[in-house]
């Protein structure tokens, strides 16, 4: 199942938090609270960590928002920060600095910017994001989102809608994504890409295949057809495809 990319956000003002909760919603991501105040943001935090914080730098309460984002990052120090803030002056961002934020965001902001805030620090998250494979610090290689993968191609984050893949093959310890547009190579297994994915709209059906429903063209005895490519079924996964064809 995927994990949508959880946000909190720590906001004074709940008509500007409700505000950017229904649009971080319609973008596909999850609001993991709204908070007011710092204080009560920490505590959130070691219960419910979230991958960003979108915080206000004027924060009502004993610790503003720079100051909360510091006692964060003591609880976890690879949390993604993006400020928003009313009043961007010389003082403040010099302070905000050296809780190396993501982004800043000033008040008032459009959805767009809002939007490219997130899919810039969701990107700069991936890049940082190392695992180990066969003893070797690597890159991850992608960041599956509601409606979308961020994946690594040619040393930049490529965003390919879900929708778009026709299917992924296993490459040993890596992974083929054939989509509309373009084929790209991950760095992850095709088990891994398997418990990641949409169950809804992707199917295992083959121990080297994953296979977006919504693309088949043919489903013959052994094999199913998809842009012209024949894709083989394991045996005994037949009724389980027609079954799962029939809730897309």
């Amino acid at each position: 199942m995927v994990q949508p990319v959880q946000i909190l956000i720590v906001e004074d003002e709940m008509i500007i938090a409700a505000n950017i909760s229904l649009q971080l919603t319609d973008m596909g991501y999850e609001v993991s609270g709204i908070i007011p105040r710092g204080e009560d943001a920490l505590t959130h935090i070691k219960n419910n960590l979230p991958d960003i914080v979108l915080i206000d730098i004027q924060l009502k309460g004993e610790l503003d928002g720079i100051e909360t984002a510091h006692k964060m990052l003591e609880i976890q120090s690879k949390l993604a920060i993006i400020y928003l803030t009313a009043n961007a002056d010389e003082a403040n961002f010099n302070r905000a600095k050296s809780t190396h934020p993501y982004a800043f965001i000033s008040k008032p902001f459009k959805k767009l910017d809002l939007q490219r805030s997130i899919e810039l620090t969701i990107s700069q998250l991936q890049c940082n994001i190392a695992v180990e494979k066969n003893g070797t610090k690597t890159e991850n290689s992608t960041f599956i989102l509601k409606e979308c993968l961020f994946i690594r191609h040619q040393e930049t984050m490529v965003k390919v809608d879900i929708k778009a893949i026709r299917y992924i093959e296993a490459d040993r310890n890596y992974c083929r994504i054939f989509s509309t547009e373009k084929e790209y190579l991950l760095v992850a297994t095709l088990k891994e890409m398997d418990k990641k994915l949409p169950q809804r709209h992707f199917f295992r059906i083959h121990r080297s295949y994953i296979i977006n429903l919504s693309r088949i063209d043919e489903i013959a005895g052994t094999h199913v057809v998809i842009a012209k490519k024949a894709i083989p079924m394991a045996k005994g996964m037949r009724p389980e495809l027609l079954k799962k064809l029939q809730t897309i």
